[in-house]
C-alpha cells in the first residue's frame, strides 16, 4: 500500500487535467474487472463479486488534486497564474513547481518584503501578487517552453516521516484511489462500483455525473480530511488526530451522513479491534455532497485517512491510519449488502 500510495502521489493530475492519473490507475485495474471512462474523465469499474445483491454498492474517490494554472505570460518571462481548487497562498510562495506535462520547473516569487509597505507586509498575498520564474528572460522564451491553461503541479517528493507517517503532495486524495485499487485486486465478496472520480476539488463535478450514471443505493467516499493535532489547537479545533484511525463524519458543509452507516462503521471498528474517529468540527466537504442527493438519494457514509497540512506540497499521514481506513471500507462494503 505504502509504495502504491506513493507511486500515484507523485503523478501529476489537477482538476480538468487527470489523464495521466487515470491511466496509471487503469494499468493497475484493467485486468481485475470491467471498467469505461465516461465523458467527464471519469474512470468507472465493475467488479464482479462472489455473490450477487440486491443493493448496489459504490465505491468512490477522486483522483484530481489542488494545483494551478497559468492565465498570462509577462513581457520579462514570468507567468501569471491562479489557484485550481482551494490553496491557501501561505503554503505557495517560494515553493518549487512543475509547469505542463513536460515538466518545466519553476519557483513561485513575489515582491521582496522589502519594496512592500508595512500594510502590505501584515496582509496575506493574493494571487495576483505572485509569479512563477520558470529562468526565462522574456515573454518570447517563455512562450516557447510554456502556453497559457498550462497546469502547475508542487513539486514535492515522497518521504517517510519517522516511523509511521508519510508526507507527500496529493494525498488528498491518492490515498482514497489506492485503497481502491487494492480492493479491485484482490475481489470483493459482492458486486461492487469502483468510481475514480475527476474535478472534485473543483466543485464535485465529476461525482455529479458518475452517481447519476451508476445510480447507486449506497456509496462508500474515501477522502483524506483535515487534521490540525498540533501543540496549541485545543479541542474541537483538532477535528481529528493522526494516529487515531480513520474517520467518519456524521455531517461536513456539503452532506448530513447516513446515521445507520455511521454507527455501523464504529460497531466494525470495535469489532476488529481497530482505531475509528469522527471530526469535532462542522468544516469541509467532499464528493458525497454530490453523491447522496443524486437521483432519488443514496445512503452514503465518508471515510477519510486523517491528514495534516492538507492541500499544500507537504501533507502528512499516518501509514496505520491508511491500512486501518482498507480494512474498515472492506468490511463496511459486506455489511451493506447484508442489511
Amino acid at each position: 500500500m505504502n509504495n502504491l500510495l506513493k507511486e500515484l502521489c507523485l503523478i501529476n493530475g489537477t482538476s480538468g487535467d487527470e489523464t495521466l492519473v487515470r491511466n496509471a490507475i487503469i494499468g493497475k485495474i484493467k485486468d481485475f474487472c470491467e471498467y469505461r471512462v465516461d465523458n467527464l474523465g471519469n474512470l468507472i469499474c465493475f467488479c464482479k463479486g462472489k455473490k450477487s445483491s440486491d443493493k448496489k454498492l459504490m465505491i468512490a474517490a477522486h483522483m484530481d488534486e489542488v494545483g494551478f494554472i497559468v492565465t498570462y505570460i509577462r513581457g520579462d518571462g514570468t507567468l501569471c497564474f491562479n489557484e485550481v481548487g482551494g490553496v491557501d497562498t501561505s503554503v505557495v510562495i517560494g515553493r518549487q513547481v512543475t509547469v505542463g506535462n513536460s515538466g518545466i520547473n519553476g519557483v513561485v516569487g513575489s515582491t521582496a518584503i522589502h519594496n512592500l509597505s508595512k500594510e502590505q507586509r501584515e496582509t496575506p498575498p493574493k494571487y495576483g501578487d505572485m509569479y512563477i520564474d520558470i529562468g526565462a528572460s522574456s515573454k518570447e522564451e517563455a512562450e516557447e517552453m510554456v502556453s497559457l491553461g498550462d497546469s502547475v503541479y508542487f513539486s514535492s517528493e515522497f518521504v517517510e516521516l519517522g516511523g509511521n507517517c508519510v508526507k507527500a503532495k496529493a494525498i488528498d486524495d491518492r490515498a482514497g484511489c489506492a485503497a481502491m485499487i487494492q480492493l479491485i485486486r484482490e475481489g470483493v465478496e459482492y458486486d461492487t462500483y469502483f468510481v475514480f472520480n475527476v474535478q472534485e476539488e473543483v466543485g464535485l463535478r465529476g461525482s455529479m455525473v458518475s452517481a447519476f450514471s451508476v445510480a447507486p443505493d449506497f456509496a462508500i467516499v474515501l477522502e483524506a480530511t483535515t487534521a490540525s493535532d498540533i501543540d496549541g489547537v485545543g479541542g474541537a479545533k483538532k477535528v481529528c488526530s493522526l494516529g487515531k484511525g480513520p474517520v467518519v463524519g456524521f455531517m461536513d458543509r456539503s452532506t448530513i451522513y447516513d446515521k445507520e452507516l455511521y454507527r455501523m462503521a464504529f460497531t466494525i471498528a470495535d469489532e476488529l479491534e481497530i482505531s475509528c474517529q469522527t471530526k469535532t468540527m462542522i468544516a469541509g466537504g467532499n464528493d458525497s455532497g454530490a453523491i447522496h442527493i443524486s437521483r432519488g438519494g443514496v445512503h452514503t457514509i465518508a471515510v477519510s485517512v486523517p491528514c495534516r497540512y492538507i492541500h499544500s506540497p507537504s501533507c502528512v499521514i499516518n501509514k496505520e491510519d491508511f491500512e486501518n481506513t482498507l480494512i474498515l471500507t472492506r468490511e463496511l462494503a459486506k455489511r451493506i449488502h447484508e442489511l
